[in-house]
């Protein structure tokens, strides 16, 4: 059965228990799964972990324990080789587990989409990107109820300057909330200093976090995002340019031996919030080993376009890896 985006936020888990979610809006989709499962406990699986232990999946879904009212299963990046699972849990006739599947865009002619869409228990949504025109809608009415005034002028900026993407959107959002409660007035010359140049948020805070050899976090970061192949390119060029960035200022500091002034006066200038994380990156690594690394990135990115079906798994063990990578310290 088919419903639209807008309709998310009237589904129930009492009424349907099978979801398929698919397509680009990822932050859209996060919004939708939070919704249906209203804070209750989730297992989240990788469609190739189903596959690789098909009959573990399944033992024990169809095992009913005393301690859970209700099993909800999120499969992230599912594809058409997850239908036959689904569709033996769907004639189990079981009422205590709830599926979710999260896909990327999905041809009209995908087995898993077809599923979904003409089976009358079973719920698909498409999440489109989204346009100007949503973006606009949702600035507004997140606006209004914060009771934070804008000119139209200067959200057109706000929205120019995310590119399109709703989580980096609804971040900047939260700056200008912080920066209004002080007080002060939402211009565009004050739009600009609080508000990043786009760039994906969870991508840019995941390579931050590796470059500082933040293992824990960056860790986090990977589990709890479902990037995809497209994502992939994204996180090597991010990675690619933060990269050559440091090399910048590792040549500054190599000359004047102060982490404090070559960040103060680095141009453009950093905003205050990425100071302290580059300057563990200025500690992890000097031009030597960055300039290491940025052959190495760009001899990743030439497989990576190669190979671009197992991109998210190349990416993901090479980040990994400069875990191991010894540095400065």
């Amino acid at each position: 059965m088919i419903k639209k985006t807008f309709e998310f936020n009237k589904l129930n888990l009492n009424q349907k228990n099978f979801f398929l979610f698919y397509g680009k809006n990822e932050e859209l989709k996060v919004q939708a799964t939070n919704h249906l499962i209203n804070k209750k406990k989730i297992f989240s699986y990788e469609e190739k972990e189903i596959l690789d232990n098909r009959e573990n999946f399944l033992e024990n879904m169809l095992t009913k324990s005393l301690f859970e009212e209700e099993k909800i299963i999120l499969i992230k990046r599912a594809t058409d080789k997850i239908i036959k699972i689904i569709e033996e849990l769907s004639l189990k006739n079981i009422d205590d587990i709830s599926l979710i599947v999260n896909a990327d865009n999905l041809e009209k002619k995908s087995k898993l989409r077809n599923l979904f869409e003409k089976h009358k228990k079973f719920i698909c949504i498409a999440f489109y990107p989204d346009n100007e025109q949503t973006l606009n809608r949702l600035t507004i009415d997140l606006l209004k109820n914060k009771k934070i005034s804008i000119s139209q002028e200067n959200i057109n900026l706000l929205i120019q300057r995310c590119n399109g993407d709703r989580k980096a959107l609804l971040n900047e959002l939260d700056k200008i909330e912080y920066f209004s409660k002080k007080g002060k007035k939402i211009n565009e010359e004050n739009l600009k200093k609080i508000t990043n140049l786009f760039e994906n948020h969870s991508v840019s805070e995941l390579i931050d976090n590796c470059l500082a050899k933040n293992k824990k976090k960056t860790i986090y970061i990977l589990n709890e995002n479902n990037f995809t192949s497209e994502d992939s390119i994204l996180i090597t060029k991010t990675l690619l340019n933060k990269s050559k960035k440091i090399l910048k200022l590792a040549d500054e500091y190599k000359i004047n031996k102060n982490v404090d002034l070559t960040i103060s006066s680095a141009k453009p200038p950093i905003f205050w919030k990425d100071k302290e994380i580059i300057k563990k990156q200025l500690y992890e690594w000097d031009s030597e080993k960055i300039k290491e690394l940025i052959y190495k990135i760009n001899e990743l990115e030439l497989i990576i376009k190669k190979n671009i079906n197992n991109s998210v798994n190349l990416i993901t063990n090479f980040l990994l890896e400069q875990f191991s990578t010894k540095t400065n310290n």
